[in-house]
């Protein structure tokens, strides 16, 4: 038979505290909560000072899950394993009684075999899951707790790929008239009887065309491991891009002793060729390009950790549209669809496996910098995990055509966190300021910083064990120390944070090796060092959207860096990057009240409500080369350069009707080809607007499960329609029918009302309500504001 995945995403049991005996199989667990997979306990529990500031002062603690599932007879004999995404964290797991094992980590997939524990037939296998996430300080950002990511079973026939075990890469190809290609087969026989195996690897087009055939037989002994390496040349090939995500599909099928084929292998794979260049930078395909990248943690606001793919759908969605092309995984493997997603919709991706190596780092749990940090975290378990871990991450992720680097940490060398060395008597942090004196001096009883050159080389011949394809870089936090150690040494592309001054120097002092931003402030300026220096080949800003933890201090829970809200909503920063990275024509205008103030970072808004006699501060955002203010009417001037910060800026009195922008080239003698933009005064809150939120292609394999999640925007608009931007007014929300409500964010970090909560104010007017399908039917979301008229919205089944 061909090899079956079934997702338990259904008919789990959740307890939240110790139960002792849950592992058991008989254990009566009728009294606990029902759950649907992927689940994060800690969005369910109130915000409090009682945890950390580092985690979004959200609890973690002791929980249990608990499922029971069926396995026809006809299975009996096959390999079932049971798979976990990820569960955050010291996940320790029970099959009908049998104890399977433990993972600390909780970012990183695992699997165990249950073929000779599993019951068939009428009798239930019942599986119980132990989460142990009691050191709540043990991040830097908000983790999530519990199964956090989808959980299956799969059914194999004795003759089966190892997990992870067909890898698809591209050897060359980039003039679309041929690639060569090559997929590796790594097959093992777990039956009692020598296998005579014939394998056959097709390659299918999107139009369902088959472009390739590759085949070949072995012989297998009882136990045997092989790998099975065949290479293909591909006519025409459609190469991927983020312009053009084309992708084909693999399939493998396998003969055993002449019988029927089965089917072990089916996946999305891309034609693709890449190289960094020390000197010219980043090139795709053969083309030259810079990576307009942004990073992402892994959090979606009031869903916490329980992530679906609807939802990274939308946030990608905004972000494409701003003209990025890459996202870094910060700073963590991500969930599967994630990947999924960008090799559909075109983002390249840094792949990033570690925060910590074997040293802790400051977990800031009162505030950010606010002393004494913490010391929990991974590095507990990095000693024991770490080659386990790495290599999880490679291997599930490497057939993604997005993926174009393996990071193998961030800001390790993280000054004096705890690495330090004699070369400097003092060292201090970008994000240090409030360090004490005594922790910024060289003490030689602190880890010696020159520990991290034989890890780095270590983790990086991790990488090139499994995949050889694609460099190895990491995020450098203190090159000035790091680089004149030996950290580099094992790297094949070095990625800088916030270190756009030493670019020149550095590359002088590297010649052979591809710099990068890996992390990256939002100035205009660390954008020109990008963009006008042509060995470096792109940048990761920090970050591409708000997220839970690293909180500053109380109430704020969450870091405000993104140019996208917690709610997925653009900020106008996002405006202001979409000039400097998207070639479709844009102006935009955003304010703010004048106080003397002009800070690059400075919070601005899409509103024109202000008092009579207010002096306003208009910045205009445009990828023009001219543009012009107007204010009812009437020219207050025109700019033709960029200022500093990458802007164009006016003082403005303050009067009530319509602020207009018109950008383009305004000396033609006609207007078209102009770009305009608008700000109108509004008017009082006169209702609610619901708006589903849709995916715009044409094809999304987006069933996420077997319960989809439905986005709805609520906005506050005044009679006319229009977006009320400073209006907060407290919105209740109620799901009936084939729905519940999931939770609504509105992308204020200083509210900490519950996200369990059916009610939350608007922020800048607006809020996402997301709702999760639970069977047949049409759903109905009411919405309820007071003085406003309730508004319906009904999603019907299949709509």
């Amino acid at each position: 038979m061909d090899s079956l995945t079934m997702r338990l995403e259904e008919n789990w049991k959740f307890h939240l505290g110790e139960a002792e005996d849950a592992w058991y199989k008989g254990y009566d667990d009728s009294s606990w909560r029902d759950v649907v997979i992927p689940h994060d306990w800690s969005v369910e529990q109130p915000f409090s000072q009682e945890y950390s500031s580092g985690t979004g002062y959200l609890a973690g603690g002791t929980g249990w899950y608990r499922v029971r599932f069926t396995l026809p007879e006809e299975y009996r004999g096959k390999k079932i394993s049971l798979l976990f995404d990820g569960v955050y964290k010291n996940s320790q797991v029970w099959c009908n009684s049998y104890y399977l094992g433990k993972r600390p980590n909780g970012y990183v997939p695992f699997a165990y075999d249950i073929s000779e524990k599993a019951f068939f037939g009428d009798m239930d296998n019942e599986v119980s899951v132990k989460v142990t996430h009691t050191d709540v300080a043990d991040s830097r950002w908000f983790t999530g707790t519990g199964i956090t990511r989808k959980v299956c079973v799969l059914v194999e026939e004795a003759v089966h790929p190892v997990q992870n075990g067909i890898f698809f890469s591209t050897l060359y190809g980039d003039d679309g008239k041929s690639a060569q290609v090559e997929v590796s087969h790594e097959i093992v026989n777990e039956g009692t009887d020598k296998a005579s195996v014939s394998l056959i690897s097709s390659l299918w087009d999107a139009e369902g065309k088959k472009v390739l055939e590759v085949s070949s037989c072995a012989e297998f002994a009882p136990g045997e491991k092989k790998t099975i390496t065949l290479n293909g040349c591909v006519k025409h090939p459609s190469l991927w891009s983020p312009e053009s995500p084309y992708l084909y599909r693999l399939n493998t099928v396998l003969s055993v002793n002449g019988e029927e084929g089965y089917e072990v292998f089916s996946g999305k794979v891309g034609i693709r060729t890449f190289r960094f260049d020390a000197d010219k930078g980043f090139f795709l395909n053969g083309k030259n390009r810079k990576l307009k990248g942004v990073c992402v943690h892994h959090d979606g606001g009031c869903l916490g950790a329980a992530m679906t793919k609807e939802v990274w759908e939308r946030r990608l969605t905004a972000l494409k549209e701003m003209g990025c092309d890459a996202i870094r995984t910060s700073h963590n493997p991500h969930m599967p669809e994630l990947y999924d997603l960008c090799d559909e919709m075109g983002f390249l991706m840094m792949d990033e496996a570690f925060d910590e190596w074997e040293n802790p780092k400051n977990k800031w749990s009162t505030g950010h910098n606010v002393y004494p940090p913490k010391h929990q975290g991974y590095f507990e378990d990095f000693p024991e995990w770490h080659e386990k871990d790495l290599a999880a991450m490679v291997l599930r992720d490497r057939n993604h055509p997005s993926i174009i680097m393996w990071s193998i940490g961030n800001e390790i060398d993280y000054p004096n966190d705890p690495y330090c060395h004699p070369l400097f008597g003092e060292m201090t942090g970008n994000n240090d300021k409030n360090k004490p004196a005594a922790e910024r001096m060289y003490n030689p009883d602190k880890p010696n910083m020159e520990r991290l050159s034989p890890i780095a080389a270590e983790l990086a011949g991790i990488v090139r064990q499994y995949d050889s394809t694609r460099p190895v870089t990491l995020a450098a936090a203190f090159p000035e120390l790091s680089s004149r150690l030996h950290y580099f040494d094992a790297l094949d592309v070095v990625g800088y944070n916030y270190k756009e001054h030493l670019y020149e120097e550095d590359h002088r002092r590297f010649p052979t090796l591809p710099f990068l931003g890996s992390e990256n402030g939002h100035s205009y300026q660390a954008w020109k060092a990008v963009r006008d220096n042509d060995y470096i080949s792109g940048q990761f800003l920090w970050t591409g959207i708000d997220y839970l933890g690293e909180a500053h201090g109380w109430p704020i829970h969450g870091s405000s860096a993104g140019l996208l809200t917690l709610a997925g909503f653009p900020k106008a920063r996002y405006y202001r990057r979409k000039s400097f990275w998207s070639e479709s024509p844009m102006v935009y205008l955003a304010t703010v009240k004048y106080e003397g103030n002009h800070e690059e970072w400075m919070p601005l808004y899409e509103s024109w409500n202000y008092e009579s006699g207010d002096k306003v501060l208009v910045r205009l955002f445009t990828n023009q080369p001219e543009a012009e203010l107007f204010l009812n009417g009437k020219s207050l001037g025109a700019r033709k350069e960029l200022d500093g910060d990458g802007c164009m800026e006016w003082i403005v009195d303050y009067e009530p009707g319509e602020l207009k922008a018109v950008a383009g080239k305004l000396s033609a003698a006609s207007s078209e080809g102009c770009v305009s933009f608008t700000l109108h005064t509004t008017g009082d809150a006169a209702k609610l607007l619901l708006s589903r939120w849709r995916s715009a292609r044409e094809k999304v394999e987006n069933a996420d499960g077997l319960h989809p999640v439905y986005q709805v925007e609520i906005t506050v608009a005044d009679s006319e329609g229009c977006r009320i931007g400073n209006a907060d007014c407290l919105v209740e929300a109620q799901v009936t029918g084939s729905g519940v409500l999931l939770g609504l964010e509105n992308g204020d970090l200083a509210d900490n009302t519950p996200y369990s909560d059916s009610s939350r104010r608007a922020y800048e007017g607006r809020l996402i309500a997301y709702i999760r399908r639970t069977g047949d039917g049409a759903i109905t979301l009411r919405a309820h504001a007071e003085n406003l008229p309730e508004e319906t919205l009904i999603i019907e089944e299949n709509a």
